[in-house]
């Protein structure tokens, strides 16, 4: 049997056989393969044992036109790729004069001795060609093993993504390919369930050249218009037509855009400024904001109000409201909302107060209860939601519904979205 074109990926580690690192590369390199419609045929996890190493290295070498190491070319002993890779080669470490040269450039820069831990670095497999690493101190390589073309990359997520494009075009090379052509759209408050069904019930209308995927996350979920020639390419703007029109008011932008900037867009298009002020979610929110680029045009500040005394002292929460309907109330976050808007000299804000958990509850505002308004001085609303989950989830959902509440309302779409139901405390 002839080996199969697809790719054989082998992730090394203990930290990923014990969990303490959970494994995101895996995707990256399928993700970046499958646009040059190059598919995983077979991925195997091992620890740090030569000998495992060794024997999936050899098998999936023995399977595959290509395999792709990730993990083990770091500076510590545990780090075992080189070594296990000469040991399949039976040849020798050598010292390689451009990954010297790429490790002394590297320390240069960061004002570091070029030590005996990075020189580790720089002893491959003899005969292995280099594949640069634009961000990190450990080169990849590449060798043949058995007729395959066997690729070591670094286990570091953010090098693994620069140096993509080049192992990525090392594998077509080899193995040919083609290109896929894909559109990405980002939504929020929505399933897939619940679009594919939506698109089902238009089977007609969807056209058969173009794949529907999806890939969640939290808090949005991906979906993946993808088409095998460029002649097809009306047929996918013809399905992203029709997404627009089922659920046109979730779509909040493509590729990799996030709520934050899909609001700071329709804030700039407004030409207005957004403030926050935040209890349970800490600052989450203002974060979310300030971390795209362009966010200095929108926004100005935001108010953590953790404490009554803040909410009070900071706000103008009047204390006869905190006192009588406690922090996590209509009453508190609308004077928090109005208090933000005042002092922060912004057009719409929202604020939020809650029991972000695990502790902190009561019968009458169990965990996972939050407040939130939003708004305008003149315009704003309030609701109370009930947000099930950990700590971490809580806070994310409770900034992705707040940032989503405002887009909406700058966007002149329906301001209560349907998903809010799912939250709405049950004695509303």
């Amino acid at each position: 049997m002839g080996k199969r074109a697809q790719v054989g990926l082998l992730l090394t580690g203990n930290e990923l056989m014990s969990g303490d690192t959970v494994d995101s590369n895996s995707s990256r390199i399928a993700l970046a393969l499958s646009e040059k419609k190059i598919g995983i045929a077979k991925k195997i996890t091992v620890g740090d044992e030569p000998q495992l190493l060794a024997e999936s290295l050899r098998n999936l070498c023995s399977e595959s036109h290509t395999v792709v190491i990730n993990g083990g070319l770091g500076p510590t002993e545990d780090d075992l790729t080189a070594a296990v890779v000469a040991e399949v080669l039976g040849c020798t470490l050598v010292e390689h004069p451009g990954a010297i040269a790429h490790l002394a450039h590297w320390c240069e820069r960061r004002g570091l001795e070029l030590n005996a831990s990075n020189l580790k670095q720089a002893y491959l497999p003899e005969g292995a060609d280099l594949v640069a690493n634009p961000l990190g101190s450990a080169v990849g390589f590449a060798v043949e093993i058995e007729g395959a073309l066997v690729i070591a990359t670094p286990g570091v997520p953010v090098e693994l993504t620069a140096m993509l494009p080049e192992i990525c075009e090392r594998i077509t090379a080899r193995v040919g390919g083609g290109t896929a052509f894909i559109r990405r759209l980002q939504t929020f408050g929505i399933g897939e369930s619940t679009i594919q069904e939506l698109v089902n019930a238009c089977s007609e209308e969807w056209p058969s050249q173009v794949t529907l995927g999806f890939r969640s996350g939290l808090p949005q979920l991906e979906l993946k218009l993808q088409v095998d020639d460029d002649v097809f390419l009306e047929q996918r703007a013809e399905a992203e037509r029709l997404l627009h029109r089922l659920i046109g008011d979730h779509i909040i932008g493509e590729d990799n855009d996030q709520l934050a900037l899909s609001l700071q867009r329709a804030l700039v298009t407004k030409n207005m400024s957004v403030t926050t002020a935040e209890s349970c979610t800490g600052g989450l929110i203002a974060s979310l904001i300030t971390r795209e680029p362009g966010s200095s045009k929108v926004f100005g500040s935001g108010f953590i109000t953790y404490a009554n005394t803040s909410k009070n002292k900071i706000l103008d929460v009047p204390k006869a409201t905190l006192v009588k309907h406690g922090a996590v109330s209509e009453p508190v976050v609308l004077a928090m909302l109005l208090g933000a808007l005042k002092y922060g000299a912004s057009d719409i804000g929202i604020a939020v107060s809650g029991v972000a958990g695990p502790g902190g509850g009561s019968d009458d505002k169990p965990v996972g209860t939050v407040w939130m308004a939003w708004g305008t001085r003149d315009q704003h609303r309030a609701v109370r939601l009930q947000i099930p989950g950990s700590r971490d989830r809580f806070q994310i959902l409770v900034a992705a519904i707040g940032l989503d509440l405002m887009r909406r309302q700058l966007l002149e779409l329906p301001p209560i979205p349907h998903y809010i139901q799912r939250f709405v405390h049950r004695s509303e």
